[in-house]
C-alpha cells in the first residue's frame, strides 16, 4: 500500500503543519477544498461558524506595560484561525487604529538651520500622549472650524544664547542656553474644556528627549502646532504602533531518541537554546525540546549527515504568536481591542452591503 510508515507518519502533518527541511520547505499551501483530506483518514475539513468558534482561541503570554523604561510590549496567542484573517489583524493595528498627531504648523519664527518644511516634518513624527478615543475626526468640509472636540494645541518658543556662566573652553552643551530644542519643549494650550476633560498636564508628547532641533546663539523658533486625529494608512506619524508581528508556533518532533553524546551534540549546535538535556538515570541521558517558542527555524538542529532522520521542524498552520509594541499613545493591549472593533466593524458593513445588494435583485 502506498500509506507506508512515512507517510502515516506525516498524515497529520499535511493538514495543518508547514515541514521544513534543511533545505526547502514543505506544505506551505492552504487547502480550503473541504474533503481535501477525506480519503486519508483526517477529519472533515468543512468551514462552520460553530466549528469556528469552537477553535479558536486567544491567550495572552506576555505583557509589559512600563513607561520609565519606554515599554509597552504584548505577546498573545491566536489559535484556529487563517493566515488571512491574522494578516488582516496586524495590518489594522499598523495602519488603521487612529491616534492623535500634529497635523498643522504655523511657523512665526524660524532661523535654526533646519528648514521649514523639514521641521515641520520631524514635528508631526512626536507622539502624542492622549486618548483619540475622546476626540473626533476632523471633517473633510472646510468650512468647519478646528474646535475643542477634535483639536490638541502647543506652542514651541526657544531662544538660543551664550551662557554668561560657562567660558570658551566649555563643550557646547554648557557654552550655549537651549542649544538643543527636545521635544518635552512643547507647551500644551488647553482649548475650551480640555483642561477640565484631562488636566493640568493631561496631554503632552510621549517623551520629553526626542531632539528636535539644534540652534546657536540668535537662532530661534516660535510656532504654533495643531494636532488632530488620524490613522496610519494617511501616514505613518499616526501608527500607534513601533512593531505589530505575527509568526507561527513553532513545533520539534523527535523521530527517533537523542540520547548521550548526540543529545550534548545537538544542545551545542543550537543557538537559540531550545534544547535540553534530561536524566534518564543509570548514566543515561536524552535531549528535548524545552523551550520551543525560541525556535527561529534557522535550522542548524537538522544540518549534518543523520539530523534530518532523527528531528523535524514545523509550524503550526492556525496558531500564530503575536507581538505589538506601542508607541505610547494607548497600552499595548487597547492597541488591540481596537483593532479588533475595527475588524468587526467591516465585517458588519460587508453583510449589510451584501444584504442590501441581494435584496435589490
Amino acid at each position: 500500500s502506498w500509506k507506508n510508515t512515512a507517510m502515516a507518519d506525516l498524515e497529520p502533518a499535511l493538514k495543518n503543519r508547514v515541514v521544513l527541511t534543511s533545505k526547502n520547505v514543505k506544505n506551505a499551501f492552504t487547502v480550503e477544498e473541504p474533503g481535501a483530506f477525506s480519503g486519508m483518514s483526517l477529519e472533515d475539513d468543512t468551514f462552520t461558524l460553530d466549528s469556528f468558534k469552537k477553535g479558536m482561541r486567544i491567550r495572552i503570554i506576555e505583557e509589559k506595560e512600563d513607561p520609565q523604561k519606554d515599554l509597552r510590549l504584548i505577546v498573545f496567542d491566536v489559535v484556529g484561525i487563517d493566515a488571512p484573517l491574522a494578516n488582516a489583524l496586524r495590518r489594522i493595528m499598523l495602519a488603521e487604529v487612529p491616534t492623535m498627531a500634529i497635523e498643522h504648523v504655523n511657523i512665526y519664527q524660524n532661523t535654526s538651520i533646519l528648514q521649514d518644511e523639514v521641521l515641520a516634518h520631524r514635528l508631526g513624527l512626536i507622539p502624542i500622549e492622549v486618548d483619540p478615543r475622546k476626540f473626533e475626526y476632523v471633517s473633510d468640509n472646510k468650512e468647519e472650524e478646528l474646535n475643542e472636540k477634535n483639536t490638541v494645541v502647543f506652542t514651541l518658543c526657544v531662544k538660543c544664547e551664550h551662557n554668561p556662566k560657562a567660558n570658551n573652553t566649555s563643550p557646547p552643551s554648557e557654552r550655549y542656553l537651549n542649544d538643543e530644542v527636545y521635544s518635552g519643549a512643547l507647551k500644551w494650550i488647553p482649548q475650551g474644556s480640555q483642561e477640565a476633560k484631562f488636566g493640568k498636564n493631561g496631554i503632552k508628547p510621549v517623551h520629553d528627549d526626542i531632539v528636535i532641533a539644534k540652534m546657536r546663539p540668535g537662532q530661534s523658533i516660535e510656532m504654533e502646532l495643531l494636532a488632530v486625529k488620524g490613522i496610519g494608512k494617511e501616514h505613518a506619524k499616526w501608527s500607534p504602533v513601533c512593531t505589530a508581528s505575527y509568526r507561527l508556533l513553532p513545533e520539534i518532533v523527535f523521530k527517533k531518541e537523542v540520547k548521550n553524546e548526540l543529545a550534548e551534540e545537538l544542545v551545542k549546535k543550537c543557538p537559540m537554546d531550545v534544547f535540553d538535556i534530561e536524566d534518564l538515570g543509570g548514566g543515561q541521558k536524552r535531549a528535548v525540546a524545552k523551550y520551543p517558542r525560541n525556535c527561529s527555524m534557522c535550522r542548524e538542529c537538522i544540518r549534518g549527515e543523520g539530523w534530518e532522520e532523527r528531528i523535524r521542524l514545523q509550524r503550526v498552520r492556525n496558531h500564530f504568536i503575536f507581538s505589538v509594541e506601542s508607541v505610547g499613545q494607548y497600552k499595548a493591549r487597547d492597541i488591540v481591542v481596537e483593532a479588533l472593533k475595527v475588524l468587526k466593524g467591516k465585517a458588519q458593513k460587508m453583510m449589510a452591503d451584501l444584504k442590501k445588494t441581494f435584496k435589490k435583485k
